[in-house]
């Protein structure tokens, strides 16, 4: 197996501009505090109940999981 040699003595190719690294965790928490926000505004709190849940299928567990999201959002709405 051959490898092609690398020069690291030549320059590196024209920079054309720079780029802005943007603070990723403070975007991050800016979004995650709006969708906090709207939950709020919309009278939600968790999505289901807290717990360990066990399920013979994944079937099971989404059937499970839109039934308590459906019971939840008709209670926030009454």
């Amino acid at each position: 197996m051959s490898y092609a040699a690398i020069n690291v003595d030549d320059p590196v190719g024209k920079t054309v501009g720079r780029r802005r690294l943007r603070d990723a965790p403070r975007m991050a928490m800016g979004l995650q505090r709006l969708v906090n926000q709207v939950r709020r505004s919309q009278g939600f709190g968790a999505i289901c109940r807290k717990g360990v849940f066990r399920f013979r299928s994944f079937q099971e567990a989404d059937e499970w999981l839109m039934k308590e999201m459906a019971a939840r959002a008709v209670r926030a709405l009454s």
